[in-house]
């Protein structure tokens, strides 16, 4: 059982965020907490200027609240966007909070990420804490 759950969130098509809630909220020990992240990657600096005004401030509030809603019913969960690369993020979050687990889910990849999707393989290889990874 794992006290300090991490469990990031991305919500392209074929996640299966209900699933990863769901493992997480059976690995958690009694008292314990789960976090759910986000990250929003950095547009490349040419993209910015199509952008319309205010589009990724009202994208992080709407990722904010789809983050909520998915654990509104979960004690001691949280919902955290933070901005920055993926695995990076992941990494740096889960050592700077205390993460005893990582729960992340990954997509079907191709022959260029082998067995596992970039950003969880990249998680895999480098977390500090156990890492879980669901299909």
């Amino acid at each position: 059982m794992y006290s300090n759950i991490l469990l990031p969130v991305s919500f392209e098509e074929g996640r299966d965020v209900a699933g990863s809630l769901a493992v997480a909220k059976a690995l958690r020990a009694p008292g314990g907490k789960i976090t759910c992240l986000h990250v929003v990657e950095a547009l490349p600096q040419y993209a910015t200027e199509f952008v319309p005004s205010g589009h990724i401030e009202a994208a992080r509030a709407d990722i904010s609240s789809e983050l909520e809603a998915l654990i509104a019913d979960v004690p001691d969960a949280q919902a955290v966007v933070v901005d920055g690369s993926s695995a990076n993020a992941i990494l740096t979050f889960a050592q700077d909070n205390g993460k005893d687990l990582i729960i992340i889910a990954s997509h079907r990849p191709g022959m260029t990420d082998y067995l596992l999707g970039s950003t969880a393989a990249r998680v895999v290889r480098h977390a500090k804490c156990s890492v879980h990874v669901i299909r």
